[in-house]
């Protein structure tokens, strides 16, 4: 279910994991918007780099969701799209990239979509992890 983003270590870094859905995500912004896709790698960098100390711009709380910590990457993009990435840090120092996309002229649908499919996500990936733990 879940894809590391690998780089260079620096002390303190988060692990990144991200759902096979964002994966195909950027795979696409890649050919279809290649600025765009390097500002979303660079703020998914600096993700990893600060971890949960990353603030406003670049990271800000979502509110209306049952995880209190899910929270939305708030990347530049060279057009006029709107990119963010619902995410959690986990228990175990790790930021999951639950979903992404584009909300421009979504203002308020694509979080009505998004935050329920992320919470979903995200329980699935804990069930996962603990059952790793138990093995």
């Amino acid at each position: 279910m879940l894809n590391s983003l690998k780089g260079p270590k620096v002390a303190e870094q988060w692990d990144v994991y991200l759902t096979s859905e964002v994966d195909q995500w950027l795979n696409d912004l890649e050919k279809s918007d290649p600025e765009s896709y390097v500002l979303v790698n660079q703020a998914i960098w600096i993700l990893a780099c600060h971890g949960p100390a990353e603030g406003r711009p670049l990271v800000d709380r979502i509110r209306g969701s049952t995880l209190h910590n899910l929270k939305e990457l708030r990347p530049g993009s060279s057009r006029r799209s709107e990119v963010r990435i619902l995410f959690v840090f986990d228990p175990w120092r790790s930021a999951i990239l639950l979903i992404a996309g584009d909300k421009s002229g979504s203002w308020r649908t694509w979080y009505e979509e998004a935050i329920p499919l992320a919470e979903l996500r995200y329980a699935e990936y804990v069930a996962d992890r603990k059952k790793e733990s138990e093995r």
